[in-house]
């Protein structure tokens, strides 16, 4: 029959409290720093999804407008000579 150590006891009885405490720590230091990451991003005033797709679209459709200007200048030199 096992006996139980009062000092294995009170000593597995920290450890199990050190770890819970460490874990909190984690949990907290993580809490903080994405925090602070959104913080910053917050900060650097980025472009929403919405506005990147609309210039995105404003930009091709000057791409396509230059590409059919480009055609119609070749057109009017090959006319012209």
């Amino acid at each position: 029959m096992a006996s139980s150590n009062p000092l294995l006891d009170d000593l597995a009885g920290l450890m199990t409290g050190a770890m819970g405490a460490a874990r909190a720590a984690g949990d907290e230091a993580r809490t903080a720093a994405q925090a602070r990451v959104r913080s910053m991003i917050a900060d650097m005033d980025l472009a929403e999804r919405d506005e990147v797709e609309a210039l995105k679209t404003i930009a091709t459709r000057a791409l396509e407008r230059v590409e059919d200007l480009e055609k119609r200048v070749e057109e009017l030199e090959k006319k012209k000579g």
